[in-house]
């Protein structure tokens, strides 16, 4: 996925109000900027943390900047949340996620459970079952090599989870895909001291037959690649 025109960096002053970021640009201009990630971003947060911000300019928009990405041990980490959808989803039409691949038709936003809406609805009928695709945003990682989920308790997350356990006995399958936008990471794991219900929703949608995969992805000034599978 490439950026429609390249990202323009500088470093974080400070966030607040869950969705606020200023920003110095390199320019030395000093910009407020829209942050696309509601979630505590542990680790990322630092004052003075470099940044990549996308110029909106649109005037119907109050905020004329979006935070990007924050660097974090020499790489850049992906912090927006609208991302992952359209990431993964390329992912798959590219038959870079093979257990999830020859699909004919992809639905984004499908209801289904209790209230709830799947990220990605894949449908092969009357070949083989489908398949419901919830994706989870991480960008979490605290010991070299590792990326973890979540940094923080998640009750929609193990909502998510519980519901996709639902599906398998129904006959669908139901899948998982931790989006992960850093590449500097080649195994994952839930961390399960800093949200013990998440991790029991976990085992539970394992021992019940929900797939989970997760996928590593580039981010750079230019765009977001595909990068690589990481061991689970």
């Amino acid at each position: 996925m490439m950026f429609a025109k390249r990202l323009t960096k500088g470093r974080l002053v400070s966030t607040y109000k869950r969705f606020f970021a200023e920003v110095e640009l390199d320019t030395g201009e000093t910009v407020l900027s829209h942050c696309p990630n509601p979630g505590k971003m542990l680790g990322l947060l630092e004052p003075g943390t470099e940044a990549l911000v996308t110029h909106v300019d649109d005037p119907k928009k109050k905020l004329q900047y979006r935070l990007e990405a924050l660097r974090e041990h020499g790489i850049w980490v992906g912090v927006n949340t609208q991302w992952p959808n359209r990431l993964v989803s390329d992912a798959i039409r590219g038959d870079m996620i093979p257990e999830l691949g020859g699909y004919p038709l992809m639905r984004p936003e499908v209801k289904y459970g209790h209230n709830s809406r799947i990220d990605w609805l894949l449908q092969d009928h009357p070949t083989r079952p489908d398949a419901y695709v919830e994706i989870k945003n991480v960008h979490y990682s605290r010991a070299p090599g590792l990326a973890e989920f979540p940094d923080c308790v998640t009750e929609r997350g193990a909502k998510h989870l519980h519901e996709l356990i639902e599906m398998v006995p129904a006959g669908y399958r139901a899948v998982v895909v931790f989006c992960v936008q850093r590449d500097n990471v080649v195994r994952f794991d839930i961390s399960r001291d800093l949200d013990r219900k998440f991790g029991a929703a976990y085992d539970a949608a394992r021992a019940g037959g929900v797939e989970f995969y997760a996928h590593a992805w580039t981010v750079s000034e230019a765009g977001i690649a595909h990068s690589h599978a990481l061991e689970i």
